[in-house]
């Protein structure tokens, strides 16, 4: 039976801080990343453009969500008020900078494709995932202190501390010694397009690309293998499933 991921739930307070001062470095991160392949694809004039648009979408839209959590004024540096925080607000503010990097994500997302359309769009998003992705699995893996070679069991470990594991639900399942499934039983974007009833957004380009460069910056001996996501069909109780096996020597 699937286990549910509580590697969050379970953090003590000082990995909790490391925790939620790292996701600000991997917010700068993704943009910079956004950025970067934005300029790649359509050239540096027109990035500008559209990162100027973006940024002061971001920053409102982070600072007043940060705001509105915390109480607190934006000061250049880390925020005292994080140091003093207990255990639960640490998670709050973790699920509120898990929003915010969300978001920032929609934003650069809208803000090609209000201009170049979904396909460039799409294009802008599934190349800097393959800057991201590994980035962030980087940041975790020495967050955590995993090996160089984590193998299966840090893997599993990892995924539990993505910034998608403090606002969407995922599961594992064994499938034997040398592979294990991993499920994305809830996922914000796709739960929110469900209420308004529109079609699951056609994730699968990006999939594979986040979820095997993740993969193998944790081990460079696993490998990647999709079970099924949009626009795969798939059953009520997971949006995308993805099958990490680990390789013989």
């Amino acid at each position: 039976m699937p286990e549910a991921m509580k590697s969050i739930a379970q953090a003590d307070r000082e990995l909790l801080v490391d925790l939620a001062m790292d996701a600000f470095h991997r917010i700068v991160f993704h943009y910079g990343a956004w950025f970067a392949q934005t300029e790649h694809q359509l050239g540096m004039g027109e990035a500008l453009k559209v990162e100027r648009e973006v940024w002061n979408a971001s920053l409102k839209n982070q600072m007043t969500r940060l705001g509105k959590t915390l109480g607190f004024e934006v000061e250049d540096g880390v925020p005292t008020v994080i140091r003093k925080m207990d255990a639960d607000a640490l998670r709050k503010l973790l699920e509120s900078l898990a929003v915010n990097w969300l978001a920032n994500d929609g934003i650069w997302f809208q803000g090609v494709e209000s201009t170049w359309g979904m396909n460039d769009a799409k294009r802008c998003n599934d190349t800097c995932w393959t800057r991201y992705s590994p980035f962030e699995a980087a940041r975790i893996k020495d967050l955590l202190g995993l090996p160089e070679q984590a193998g299966l069991d840090g893997l599993k470990k990892a995924l539990g501390y993505r910034l998608y594991a403090v606002i969407n639900e995922q599961s594992v399942e064994a499938v034997d010694d040398a592979a294990f499934i991993f499920r994305m039983d809830n996922c914000r974007v796709q739960a929110a397009r469900k209420r308004k009833n529109l079609p699951d957004y056609p994730c699968k380009s990006v999939g594979l690309v986040e979820y095997s460069s993740f993969a193998r910056t944790i081990d460079s001996r696993i490998r990647t293998e999709c079970v099924g996501c949009p626009p795969d069909p798939h059953p009520e109780e997971w949006f995308c499933a993805w099958k990490f096996s680990l390789a013989e020597s």
